[in-house]
């Protein structure tokens, strides 16, 4: 016998709550019940896109046996509207950065055990195939070279491309590499924006391992790669292409030379929201830990801070007066 269908809402009617709804409503073992938006014109608008329900508030939720919800508001609103979601009984997939401040995570994050509901953070790249490919020979990486760098759009212009774009890149180097950091290097400007849309940053990890990750939003192309080197070996990721590339030394028997061998890592593709959202179905039926859960999204917003605070320290070493990121998401 089939599992009853989860009935899931999105709350926030956004480029990303929109994608949010065009998944649920194809997810098998979910059942969209509606969105919810203060622009009522956005949430028809995507309602009528997809053929599902326009709920009118958050108390409609209740009504219509909500029990899940992707929360896709603006940052400065996650931890406000999450805690209500939460304490209303409701499990919560929050889009990144989780929220706008470390105390403000801290809220979310108790208000989640309070309750007894599910809290996943939606750092998407982590159901990345590449990813997750990488996840399974990674032993103990000591170079890590990212770049995520994106054409100039008008959306999350509200926050920092730290916190961003970047920030998917600093959660997978917490999952690979899993130590303290001793030391961090940034510098970031604002290019078109008030904001920081190009950034820079040299991370040092307590196993010695170095990270030097680049984001942009204003660059001409579009790049999402991620290499990195261990014994003998290097790993390249292509987070676009979902594929991930193995190359390492090999001893040839009968010749004293070592050879070099190409292994492409075995993934599936897969778009990467589905993977997550499929993910946060099967938490809420099964009650067990996300694979994101608060504690990584909290730690991923504290790294991002450290790089931010970096940045800010650099700009007025250089004297950039009149640029001033501190508090700006």
């Amino acid at each position: 016998m089939n599992a009853k269908a989860i009935r899931v809402a999105v709350v926030g009617a956004g480029e990303f709550g929109r994608n949010h709804v065009r998944v649920w409503k194809e997810l098998a073992g979910a059942e969209l019940a509606g969105i919810v938006d203060p622009n009522a014109g956005r949430a028809r608008q995507i309602a009528e896109e997809f053929g599902v329900a326009v709920l009118p508030d958050l108390d409609a939720l209740s009504a219509a046996r909500v029990e899940a919800v992707s929360l896709a508001v603006p940052t400065k609103e996650h931890a406000r509207v999450g805690c209500r979601l939460l304490e209303a009984g409701l499990d919560v997939l929050v889009e990144k950065p989780m929220a706008a401040s470390l105390e403000e995570a801290d809220r979310l994050i108790a208000a989640a055990k309070r309750s007894g509901r599910i809290l996943q953070v939606g750092h998407v790249e982590r159901f990345n195939p590449a990813v997750a490919a990488a996840q399974k020979i990674v032993s103990r990486p000591l170079f890590f070279e990212v770049h995520r760098l994106g054409i100039f759009t008008a959306r999350s212009l509200d926050i920092d491309v730290v916190y961003d774009v970047m920030i998917h890149d600093l959660d997978i180097l917490l999952a690979l590499v899993n130590a303290p950091i001793t030391d961090i290097k940034a510098v970031g400007i604002p290019v078109i924006t008030e904001k920081v849309d190009i950034a820079q940053a040299r991370i040092e990890f307590a196993t010695g391992t170095v990270a030097n990750v680049t984001a942009s939003r204003v660059s001409t192309e579009r790049v999402r790669k991620m290499r990195f080197f261990q014994s003998h070996e290097y790993i390249s990721l292509d987070f676009t292409r979902q594929d991930a590339l193995r190359v390492r030394v090999r001893v040839q028997p009968g010749s004293p030379q070592p050879g070099i061998g190409f292994e492409k890592l075995p993934t599936v593709t897969e778009e990467p929201l589905r993977a997550e959202l499929q993910s946060f179905l099967e938490c809420v039926r099964t009650r067990q830990r996300p694979v994101v859960d608060g504690g990584a999204g909290r730690r991923a917003l504290e790294l991002a801070d450290q790089v931010m605070a970096g940045i800010l320290d650099h700009a007025q070493r250089v004297q950039v007066g009149a640029f001033a990121p501190a508090g700006t998401r």
